[in-house]
């Protein structure tokens, strides 16, 4: 396959599982929730108590979780992957398969790995954090912070944390993505990323439509500097890791490595993978993500900021709080949070790595499923494939597969939405 092709199909991964809960538009203000909403008694979940992380759950169920675990695995084409499951009954963990391929080190629970797009649930929870703090608001237009954005005087930051705004994706930029698939060794600065973006926008009047965008969070980022004077890295400490305990959640900023231990991530995208060779994406420099996708987290973390985000118990006040979890039906994109039939989370994929954090509003359940690739398989027309692939199954990541086993396993099944 051409170069140039071989990019066009990669370039669909960077969003794949980033579209899982497109939907409806969040509402512009917190109501009583409708019949039909996905989070149908949100002042219950804003005050569900944290999970057990000690007491295991009863041996059936973990035999059930076990099985969903193994079964979905086989499907995927991850080396390895963890799962953890808490509910108010205990917990669940697991670990299976490879580490490390090549060296045949096995997957262990604790290892940390890339975590992508969940980096934006905590950029999108520091902007509700100032909104508190009363030193922005949701209907401030973008152009207050950061000038040149493409309609940034009607562009306000709700729409920029919803995927509203119109502003293009950088990873939309065939100059970009040649360049990044070429030496992803390279930093690339966030200015650089807005360039790439604002010369494919706007894409549509701001607050048209839905189309979710990585450039949306780079501008949010430098909202965050521009209100608080300081680094996203001294922000996302004081504000979200310190006060959580969350001590194995890293912001590597232009630095390509992992605190050990941690699992290799293979990846089909980039110009030198072939389906049945993947490329070693575990040192490519997540910079190019910036405040939209470039953390790393491990099992336990995830976990515990998981019903932290769900809850906004440590983070947020009630009232925003319910803001945030006010989706106008039973499905939707929010402010950097998505919801499908009473799971809210987020799903993050960078090469080499998928993961999942979802929790179930309707049980008090957090999964958190952790893989070491971003390759899809099954019926997939856009993604590039591995040799071997089954097209009979669903189009799925490995951690968005194993998870909507496992939570079938649990009784309420996710029916992520179709990708391609």
């Amino acid at each position: 396959m051409p170069a140039s092709t071989a990019r066009r199909g990669r370039l669909c991964l960077f969003a794949a599982a980033m579209t899982l809960l497109a939907g409806p538009l969040h509402p512009a203000a917190a109501a009583e929730p409708a019949a039909d909403a996905c989070v149908r008694d949100i002042a219950g979940v804003i005050a569900m108590p944290p999970p057990p992380a000690t007491t295991p759950l009863p041996a059936e169920l973990a035999a059930r979780l076990q099985a969903a675990l193994e079964a979905s695995f086989s499907e995927t084409a991850t080396p390895g992957a963890i799962v953890g499951v808490r509910t108010p009954a205990g917990q669940w963990q697991a670990a299976i398969g490879k580490a490390d391929p090549a060296k045949g080190t096995p997957m262990a629970i604790g290892m940390h790995t890339r975590i992508g797009s969940l980096t934006k649930t905590f950029t999108g929870t520091m902007i509700l954090q100032l909104v508190g703090d009363g030193k922005l608001s949701l209907d401030d237009t973008i152009s207050k912070y950061v000038a040149g954005v493409p309609n940034g005087d009607r562009i306000t930051i709700l729409q920029l944390a919803d995927m509203t705004s119109g502003v293009a994706s950088y990873t939309m930029s065939t100059e970009f993505t040649d360049q990044y698939f070429a030496h992803p060794e390279q930093v690339f600065k966030p200015d650089a990323l807005l360039a790439a973006g604002f010369s494919k926008s706007p894409l549509f009047e701001p607050g048209a439509r839905f189309d979710y965008s990585n450039t949306n969070f780079i501008l949010l980022g430098k909202v965050i500097e521009k209100v608080t004077g300081g680094t996203v890295t001294d922000q996302f400490k004081a504000r979200i890791l310190e006060p959580l305990g969350l001590t194995n959640t890293i912001w590597p900023g232009d630095s390509p490595e992992l605190p050990a231990p941690y699992a290799e991530g293979l990846t089909l995208q980039g110009d030198f993978a072939k389906p049945d060779a993947p490329s070693n994406a575990t040192h490519w420099n997540p910079a190019w993500a910036w405040t939209a996708g470039e953390m790393i987290s491990n099992l336990d973390d995830l976990l515990t900021y998981g019903h932290a985000l769900v809850t906004g118990q440590g983070l947020l006040d009630t009232a925003l709080q319910t803001r945030r979890l006010t989706f106008p039906g039973p499905a939707g994109y929010g402010i950097a949070i998505g919801c499908i039939d009473g799971w809210v989370g987020h799903t993050g994929t960078l090469p080499g790595y998928e993961t999942t954090l979802y929790v179930d509003t309707t049980s008090g359940t957090t999964v958190v499923v952790q893989a070491n690739s971003d390759i899809m398989t099954g019926d997939c027309s856009a993604s590039p494939l591995p040799a071997g692939n089954d097209r009979s199954i669903a189009c799925l990541g490995p951690a968005t597969r194993i998870f909507t086993a496992v939570s079938a396993a649990l009784g309420h099944g996710f029916k992520p939405n179709p990708q391609h």
